[in-house]
């Protein structure tokens, strides 16, 4: 059921709305329908209406609107070209460019079709016809003018006409620039009248130029003359202009019964575009306002958060939460003048009939409003002149046809309840107005001053009191909408901030009863506290969100440390198989010649050989052996060790315990965990108790350093692999950072294979201006596989 569009939505507003609405339209009918938009009054047909608009706002925050300039209503046109009329250039060109706007409009949907909505079915409807629309357009230049490519009959017409013209020029043109005839001619000019070429000859003159008059001018002194040698060529060219009006009617009517054809579905696809562009012009007014979807029921539930009236500047609006229909069925809302209770009754009113009509809302998200069958609102001050009704009067003339309109699905909204007249009988009206209503099961919202009011809601269940918020230090409201608080009228509070002299105010105090004076007290007591409430509650909302803050810093930095942590162990872990691998390599190259000596039965191992085997062995120890050594710090042991002495195992920053002490004096077995071993004595620092404890609850850790070049610089380049000019290139660059970072010597691995690669870096190396001397490697150093340089 549909609202009558009355004094009732004119009082809340909401004309102004869809104005608003329609200024977002981008053609004349949308625009035209926005502001005939009426609320519904179902809940389902509210719903569908908002998620339409809900989809266009989303469609618009993904892809951007779609463009609907260019549609005009054609329906009449193709209804009567349908009918076997012969329409007009301007009508075509306007189907055209509504034929070409409905194409845009259904090719932007179809960029965007990964997001499914409701609108698919009107979409749908558009049904562009791209055939209907090139064919007028290859025909209508513009409103004036068809084209030449219409037909090849009306290009062979116009062909002919400007071969006709031509000549017609040529003929005229010799004869104003003729000595015979320029005497007579009043300007040497060629001109047309009634569709003929004709010259301009002096009007004394006339017998001197053989042909036609076809004007004269104002003044007399001028007659336009068609010369007899051109009568026949303007007959030629009026009979050509003939045929072409024949065959451009011909043309549009064969144009027109085309577009006859299609004109149901150009309707359909008008209309259907139409709709949609209201829709998308809901959604950009949502934008505009900053709103959101609202929560919809029919239980007459209200719950705005932070609504903000839409017709309010935005720098001027203060945001403000209302409730209404849970907790209670009836809010009375009191306070000082402009303190904001209108606007927070029209908030209410207007929230309801917007989200009725499909729009979105100016609130914060999961706010909810109900869908009534009847919004009945007396707001504002309706003194008739005419009608001989003082403001009480007018008022309650409205008040009246709203309790008899009143229901249990209705929203009723009643600015200053009861004002107007005597304060105690508007009293006792506006309570008994209230009564009645509530006995419908409407749901209520009034503003009122009177006290009366203030202690009828404290008293009656069902109804709660509420107060626009007001600074007497600065006497200005802050229009903020306190519920379950009644206000406080601040006459006296206000009066003297204005200057009246305390004495009067002092006074004045003394005619208010005592019963007044307690409950005035007891607001005050009231708000004191709400207002200290919530300045605690701010403190600890701010305390809660700095927290938060400071909780997600620490999970950030506790991330970052466990990535790095992660990254590390990872690095560690492609060393040590990069240092066992090599280590392997390297260890079964030795055997293998171990193998060959042993097969060689009569043959003796010489000195050198033994000496080769043994640097090997201990060059494997040492490359297989991940420890940092540290360098000596020159200690000398206070006493010679004993056995049951407590050591550091300096290098490895280890704690041990003497076990023996070689009779030499060079090394110590000594004791780590459960490990025994033998350790240089220089290797060895003496602890005392003081140094055990302190190394038991401080834990050490010693860090190897290296400079930034040490740590680019490299003792080895791998080239296996690589072509001879790769190989050369990676070996300059190897050799630069190597010089760089105060390297002596450095290994460049190439490989056996075929000894090409060998061969070209040596041969490089030999002019290398780097490079002292080089050699092949030895047993242990990869042998002919890789050249060790030496560098300068």
């Amino acid at each position: 059921m549909r609202l009558e569009n009355n004094h009732h939505l004119k009082a809340l507003e909401l004309p102004k709305i869809l104005a608003l609405l329609a200024e977002q339209a981008d053609c004349e009918d949308a625009a035209q329908m926005a502001r005939e938009l009426q609320p519904v009054g179902t809940l389902e047909e509210a719903s569908a209406l908002l998620e339409e608009t809900w989809d266009a706002y989303r469609m618009i925050a993904q892809f951007g609107a779609p463009s609907f300039r260019g549609l005009h209503n054609v329906t009449n046109a193709v209804r009567r070209a349908e009918a076997g009329g012969l329409l007009n250039l301007t009508e075509l060109l306007r189907i055209g460019e509504t034929l070409r706007t409905l194409r845009g409009i259904y090719d932007w949907r179809q960029k965007s079709a990964g997001l499914k909505t409701v609108l698919e079915w009107r979409f749908s409807n558009l049904m562009p016809n791209k055939y209907m629309e090139d064919r007028i357009f290859n025909v209508v230049i513009s409103e004036e003018e068809v084209s030449d490519n219409a037909s090849p009959e009306l290009a062979s017409i116009r062909r002919k006409m400007r071969a006709a013209g031509a000549r017609v020029r040529e003929k005229l043109d010799h004869m104003i620039h003729s000595i015979t005839y320029q005497k007579y001619l009043q300007e040497p000019i060629i001109t047309q009248r009634e569709g003929r070429y004709v010259v301009p000859v002096k009007a004394e003159c006339r017998g001197n130029v053989p042909g036609l008059v076809h004007d004269t001018s104002g003044s007399g002194a001028t007659v336009f003359v068609e010369p007899m040698a051109v009568v026949e060529a303007n007959n030629e060219i009026r009979v050509l202009e003939s045929k072409e009006r024949a065959e451009i009617e011909r043309i549009l009517g064969e144009l027109s019964a085309e577009v006859g054809s299609f004109a149901s579905t150009i309707v359909t696809g008008y209309n259907s575009a139409v709709e949609i562009n209201m829709i998308f012009a809901k959604a950009n007014l949502g934008y505009q306002m900053k709103a959101t979807k609202p929560v919809l029921n029919d239980r007459g539930v209200i719950n705005l958060k932070k609504a903000r009236h839409p017709l309010i500047a935005a720098n001027k609006v203060v945001p403000t939460d209302i409730r209404l229909g849970e907790d209670f069925d009836t809010l009375v809302i009191t306070g000082p003048n402009t303190g904001g209770k209108t606007v927070s009754l029209k908030t209410v009113g207007l929230f309801c009939l917007m989200a009725m009509c499909g729009l979105l809302i100016p609130a914060a998200e999961q706010s909810e409003v109900s869908v009534f069958n009847r919004v009945l609102a007396d707001i504002g001050d309706e003194q008739s002149i005419e009608q001989s009704l003082s403001t009480f009067s007018a008022h309650m003339v409205n008040q009246i046809a709203i309790l008899k309109q009143a229901d249990e699905h209705s929203l009723v909204l009643l600015d200053e309840l009861g004002a107007g007249t005597d304060p105690v009988e508007g009293a006792a009206l506006a309570m008994a107005i209230l009564e009645q209503l509530r006995t419908t099961g409407a749901k209520i919202a009034a503003t009122t001053h009177y006290a009366e009011l203030k202690a009828y809601a404290l008293q009656t269940p069902g109804v709660e009191n509420a107060c626009c918020e007001f600074n007497v230090q600065t006497l200005c409201p802050t229009y903020r909408l306190l519920i379950g608080v009644p206000g406080r009228s601040n006459a006296f509070a206000i009066s003297l901030r204005l200057g009246l002299s305390e004495a009067v105010v002092d006074r004045a105090k003394t005619f208010v009863s005592n019963e007044n004076l307690r409950f005035e007290n007891v607001v005050k007591q009231l708000e004191e506290n709400r207002q200290q409430l919530e300045t605690q509650k701010k403190a600890a909302e701010e305390a809660k969100l700095q927290a938060q803050e400071l909780k997600k810093e620490a999970a950030g930095e506790r991330e970052k440390i466990q990535k790095k942590m992660q990254q590390e162990m990872d690095e560690a872990r492609e060393k040590a198989a990069l240092l066992v691998s090599r280590t392997r390599g390297q260890a079964d190259a030795l055997l293998e010649e171990l193998e060959a000596l042993k097969k060689q039965k009569d043959r003796v191992i010489s000195a050198e050989e033994k000496a080769r085997i043994k640097a090997g062995l201990r060059g494997l120890e040492e490359q297989a052996d991940p420890v940092s050594r540290k360098k000596d710090d020159h200690y000398v042991l206070p006493r010679p060790l004993k056995p049951g002495d407590p050591v550091l195992i300096f290098d490895l920053d280890k704690e041990a315990a003497v076990l023996e002490v070689e009779k030499g004096g060079k090394t110590v077995l000594v004791q780590a965990g459960i490990i025994k071993t033998q350790v240089p004595i220089e290797n060895l620092r003496l602890l005392t108790n003081r140094q055990q404890k302190k190394r038991g609850t401080v834990g050490t850790r010693r860090a190897v350093t290296r400079t930034a070049v040490e740590t680019q610089a490299k003792a080895e380049l791998d080239l296996r692999g690589e072509n001879a000019d790769e190989a050369i290139f990676h070996v300059d660059q190897f050799l630069d950072h190597a010089q760089l970072g105060g390297l002596s010597q450095v290994t460049l691995i190439h490989g056996k294979g075929t000894g090409v690669l060998r061969k070209a870096v040596q041969e490089h190396l030999k002019h290398h201006p780097s490079v002292k001397s080089f050699r092949l490697g030895t047993y242990g150093e990869g042998e002919s596989g890789v050249t060790i340089a030496e560098l300068k």
